[in-house]
């Protein structure tokens, strides 16, 4: 396409169309014309003059057309529209064409329309098949944008885009500001200044030190505060100055910096280009730094907006079909403008400080007219007032203006179906940027207006202050304005609200904290309805209402636009001007302060903004009266969570009164399934407890059950769970006695009984028994002991005191059977359980005290039921015990009762207190001495060697002494045949037992102690039948040991006929000759004493005998053994002597007989 062509044909702009399988290149040239190739056929289709459509081009055809724009728009309906921008020196013009094709591949241009412009620097402009849309440079080099519908504009006017200025030159501080504050929140306001910008000031004022760029916009605040701080300090070199030099000082280096700040802004907001998208209609300005998007402005914001000279030629047929009410309303707008413009920024901020402090907006409007007309030099009074006098109702101008400005609704629009449109439509509007946008129209809005309604009551406050009939009208002299300014009033606070929640930045919340609320929002139930992303502030902040917009409100406003049949939106193909504007709209009402609906504080709460709830509240309180419980009780968490919980509870008990009234609190207090449902205000302190409960606030959930108990006087239910309430928390405080107090007025028997437990558990671990024992327990004294009882049947003994506790209940109420019996049971269970020394120590304490017990009744009265042993008692919560094939085993419905008095309990103590000195004798008893018999019990003492004792238990309970006596017996054969070691162990238990004292002449061993012990026993201890000493020998035969001669003289004054048979039971034959031999001399009279015969053998004397038998059966026994010779001369020895005895008895018989 190059081609041979001299500078004049040199394209100055060039555009491309693709259409019927050609691509069509477009050229405007600098000799002025339009030329149209063709890629496919590689030629020139068209070639036209555009001086033939300026109306005077002679002077521009000698020029090069070097200024000149070239756009295409194309639309399906109507096909390709061309725009051409003609730049010629102090004017412009846009001529506008449509191609038309002709036949044989011819094309023309069908001129629709020009349109001339003012002298400012064109930089760009798009085109569409309805609209120009133009950015100029004006001469002051500010950004201008325009646009103009060049079908329906006949007289060619151009629409003014109202820009967003660039910040103020200067910050004004006053002196009782501090310079670091003012400045600080100044350039970090949402919207203000970009990162960039920030961030390359503050490298240039840091004189080019490398910094960090990746910062949060809370680290990026701390830069630039060291930054500045740093400079400030570096360059006072004085040690003192005046408070007043050095806020100057201050002043000064931030203002240094913030003109670095202003410099980058203008730089980097300098627009390079305009970009229309063709497919949605968005506009937007793309800036050296930043990208802006153009946003339509409701008809209210753009007569506010409007220059004088624009809104003297605004069409009052486009603002309201009543065209005297629009031409009102225009003049009741100049009338404002006229008010805004004369307002200084002392005044405007008398009506910001006036907002912020909760004063009434009316009576600052009142003192701001009072210094308008103090201040009046150029007559600004006098054109209101004409103005006013040309407006034909200025209340009804001003009504329908506010009518225009409310976003007040009647029904909840917030609470809308479920998103049910297509899946593309899901994340709608769902990124950042998208986020920005809307809230950044929001806050303009509520920016806009929030002048318009300061204005409009100053205004309000002229006409009240001038009262003419003439300008109000007719019947209308104080009425309409006063009832205006009460609407006004909180029309301007809403937006003031609005406005400061779209500059209030969202905090960035740490994870930890985000999932501790979301536990206190599970207990709400309201955690499906709140954020629980952390979200990270990279880029820019986020403010409140960005948070809430991407968290909450988006999927609202998406639901209610998209879901709704023949909705107009579903066929505008997401048409920019037509969405953005729908979407804000809808998104204004869920921000409305007086709406019912309350999404806004509910995701802030979710969110953990809790300072910035806080705030928004104390804003709104005073004067909006919609959802005032809902605002307590969000004020109440924000209370909770600051950690003043007597403040939350004030905020939750106001918040009861509103319950039933108000959406949110009705969602609150939804009952779950299979929940008791019970009165409104019930439901709401049942879930204001659990979060108070959860928070670990137990005075506080004390104090609110106490006043839920006065709410549910006639529900015994919901009395009983706030009674169990009750005592729990006082329990946990340690408030014993309250928490007994709480249980007593328990009416539900089975709670009554459940906290009865915990109480005796709880104060049981605590060691608080003194308060448990002293407690009255009117009418619950069975259930104590029941309950003390069984956990003393299923606890370990030794951890808990339960059985204690139980003795000192029983002993305080003087029941003293009772208390014997409860410790006469606790010594079993140690003797059974407890097998060590310090069991048996408690359990001769126990028995001691049972019988102490007993000693305090009558005698008649003193006695006990023996206690069942461990396998009868019904342990609560045991598991059934079963057989060996699983079958559950009956369990006894009936014993045999054992009746025990005092002196069997005495017999016990006796018995306890010898098992005890057994353990401490020897601690390997220990497992076996506790639940031992007394027989066993002798067993395991005559094995130790404490026979003594051994004695005393036999004597106690009338045991025989026989294994006593074998017992020493076997000691002594024990040492008779062992050696020194056994020697040297004897001497312990030989200290054990009393010895009588015996003086000897030579060291006696331990051996020579145990006999002469055993010996000092015989002596002792007689028995009937001499068993004793016959034991003692059986013993000793028994193990081969030879009987020595004090248990033989002992044994045979006792009994010799029993020794003798005891030789033959053993075949001691020699020792049995012997026996008989000396006895028959004692019968005759020699050695008679040694044989406890008191007459030997006379006539005169009683008969005497011989035991024959024990005599013949030794005689046989000498017989048989005919081989042994010893054996024959021993036989033929007692045969001699029997002989002679009888010769002898013979004889005295015979004399006896002859003296009868």
């Amino acid at each position: 396409f190059r081609g041979d062509c001299g500078p004049s044909d040199l394209p100055v702009s060039l555009s491309v169309h693709c259409l019927d399988h050609d691509a069509f290149l477009f050229a405007l040239c600098q000799d002025h014309k339009l030329r149209m190739w063709s890629y496919k056929d590689q030629m020139c289709l068209m070639v036209a003059d555009l001086l033939e459509f300026v109306p005077v081009s002679k002077d521009l055809r000698l020029a090069a057309g070097t200024g000149h724009r070239l756009r295409l728009a194309f639309s399906q309906s109507l096909g390709l529209y061309l725009g051409v921008y003609l730049h010629a020196p102090k004017r412009g013009q846009f001529c506008v064409f449509q191609l038309v094709s002709t036949e044989s591949n011819r094309y023309s241009l069908d001129h629709i329309s020009s349109l001339f412009c003012s002298q400012e620097t064109l930089v760009d402009f798009a085109l569409t098949p309805a609209e120009i849309w133009a950015l100029w440079h004006n001469e002051e080099n500010q950004t201008v944008v325009k646009y103009i519908n060049f079908e329906q504009n006949v007289a060619g006017q151009w629409n003014q885009v109202f820009m967003q200025p660039l910040p103020e030159e200067e910050v004004t501080v006053r002196h009782d500001q501090d310079p670091r504050e003012t400045y600080l929140e100044y350039i970090f306001m949402p919207g203000r200044f970009t990162s960039a910008a920030i961030q390359k000031a503050l490298q240039i004022f840091s004189q080019g030190t490398e910094r960090d760029l990746d910062l949060t916009w809370d680290e990026l605040k701390k830069e630039v505060t060291l930054a500045v701080e740093s400079e400030f300090h570096s360059s006072v070199t004085e040690y003192e100055c005046s408070p007043e030099e050095f806020w100057q000082l201050q002043v000064e280096f931030w203002s240094k910096f913030y003109a670095c700040c202003l410099q980058y802004q203008e730089a980097l907001s300098r627009p390079l280009a305009l970009h229309l998208n063709p497919y949605t209609n968005m506009v937007c300005l793309l800036k050296k730094g930043s990208l802006s998007f153009l946003m339509p402005c409701s008809m209210v914001d753009h007569l506010y907006l409007l220059s004088n000279e624009h809104l003297l030629t605004e069409d009052d047929a486009a603002i309201f079909d009543d065209l005297e009410m629009s031409r009102d309303v225009v003049c009741l707008v100049q009338c404002l403008r006229l008010i805004g413009e004369s307002i200084s920024m002392d005044m405007a901020f008398l009506m910001e400080m006036a907002c912020s402090r909760l004063q009434p907006p009316e009576k600052a409007a009142e003192q701001i007219l009072e210094d308008l007309i103090a201040n009046d030099t150029e007559n600004v009074m006098e054109d209101i007032h004409s103005k006013l006098q040309e407006i034909r109702n200025p209340i009804h101008a001003m009504g329908v203006l506010i009518r225009e400005m409310d976003y007040e609704t009647d029904a909840d629009m917030e609470r809308a179906q479920p998103l049910a449109v297509r899946m593309n439509l899901a994340q709608l509007y769902g990124g950042g940027t998208a986020a920005a946008v809307v809230c950044c129209g929001v806050g303009k809005i509520a920016t806009i207006r929030f002048l318009i309604c300061r204005d409009l009551l100053i205004l309000q406050q002229l006409l009240l202050r001038l009262g003419d009939p003439m300008v109000l009208g007719a019947g209308q002299l104080f009425q309409s304005p006063q009832d205006l300014l009460h609407r006004t009033s909180p029309l301007l606070l809403s937006y003031y609200l609005i406005r400061w929640a779209s500059q209030c930045l969202a905090s960035d919340i740490p994870v930890d904290t985000l999932e501790s609320n979301l536990q206190h929002l599970s207990v709400l139930e309201l955690a499906d309805t709140t954020a629980i992303t952390p979200h990270k502030l990279v880029s820019g902040p986020q403010t409140i209402v960005e948070l809430f917009f991407q968290e909450v409100a988006r999927k609202h406003i998406i639901s209610r636009l998209f879901s709704q049949p023949n909705t107009s939106l579903a066929d505008t193909s997401l048409n920019w001007p037509h969405l953005i504007t729908a979407i804000v709209a809808d998104f204004l009402p869920l921000l409305w302060p007086s709406n019912p609906g309350f999404l806004f504080p509910e995701c802030l709460m979710g969110s953990c903004q809790y300072t910035q709830l806080q705030e928004y509240i104390r804003l709104l309180q005073p004067w909006c009266h919609v959802n005032m419980g809902s605002c307590c009780f969000m004020m109440g968490r924000c209370y909770l969570v600051m950690g003043e919980g007597h403040k939350a509870l004030d905020c939750f008990c106001q918040a009861a009164s509103e319950v039933g009234r108000e959406e949110f609190l009705d969602r609150l207090i939804q009952a779950e399934e299979g929940e008791m449902v019970s009165t409104p205000h019930l439901q709401y302190y049942n879930k204001v407890l659990r979060l108070l409960d959860m928070v670990g606030l137990p005075e506080l959930v004390i104090q609110l059950a106490s006043l839920a108990v006065m709410e549910a006087a006639d529900d015994w239910r919901s009395q009983a769970t706030l009674r169990t309430c009750i005592f729990k928390h006082h329990l946990d405080l340690g408030h014993n006695s309250e928490a007994y107090v709480a249980l007593t007025q328990n009416p539900d028997p089975s709670r009554q009984l459940d906290c009865l437990r915990q109480l005796v558990v709880v104060l049981c671990e605590r060691s608080q028994l003194q308060d448990l024992v002293e407690f009255p327990f009117v009418n619950l004294h069975n259930e104590v002991v029941g309950i003390i009882e069984s956990h003393a049947r299923a606890v370990d003994l030794m951890t808990h005191n339960y059985y204690e506790l139980l003795y000192a209940f029983h002993i305080y109420r003087h029941n003293y059977r009772k208390a014997g019996t409860v410790m006469f049971e606790y010594g079993m269970r140690l003797g059974r359980e407890v097998r060590t020394l310090r069991g048996l120590q408690k359990q001769g304490n126990c028995f001691l005290a049972a019988i102490n017990c007993l000693r305090l009744i009558r005698p008649e009265y003193a006695w006990i039921v023996q206690p069942a042993s461990g396998a009868v008692y019904e342990r609560p919560g045991a598991s059934p015990k079963r057989s060996h094939d699983g079958e559950c085993t009956a369990v006894p419905t009936t014993r045999k009762i054992e009746i025990l008095e005092l002196k069997d309990l005495e017999k016990e103590c006796v018995l306890a207190q010898i098992r005890l000195t057994l353990v401490q004798h020897d601690l390997s008893t220990a497992t076996v001495a506790g639940s031992s018999t007394p027989e066993e019990t002798v067993a395991l003492l005559v094995r130790a060697g404490l026979f003594d004792t051994a004695i005393s238990l036999c004597q106690t309970f009338n045991l025989p002494l026989t294994p006593v006596f074998e017992g020493l017996a076997f000691k002594c054969i024990k040492l008779q045949l062992g050696g020194e070691v056994a020697q040297a162990e004897a001497w312990d238990w030989l200290a054990a037992n009393q010895l009588s004292a015996l003086v000897t002449t030579k060291e006696s061993s331990a051996t020579d102690e145990a006999w002469r012990l055993l010996s000092s026993y015989l002596e002792r201890y007689p028995s009937q039948n001499s068993l004793y000493h016959r034991c003692v020998i059986n013993k000793l035969l028994a193990h081969g040991i030879p009987l020595p001669n004090w248990l033989i003289n002992s044994y045979k004054k006792v009994d010799a006929a029993e020794l003798l048979r005891l030789y033959l039971n053993y075949d001691l034959l020699e020792e049995a000759v012997d026996l008989v031999l000396e006895y028959i001399d004692a019968v005759l009279g020699k050695g008679h004493q040694y044989f406890g015969i008191e007459f030997p053998l006379s006539a005169t004397a009683p008969t005497v005998w011989l035991p024959y038998t024990a005599i013949d059966q030794l005689l046989q026994a000498l017989r048989e053994s005919t081989t042994n010779q010893h054996n024959l001369g021993l036989y033929q020895k007692v045969h001699d002597k029997i002989e002679d005895y009888q010769q002898k008895v013979s004889v005295a018989t015979r004399d006896r007989l002859y003296r009868h």
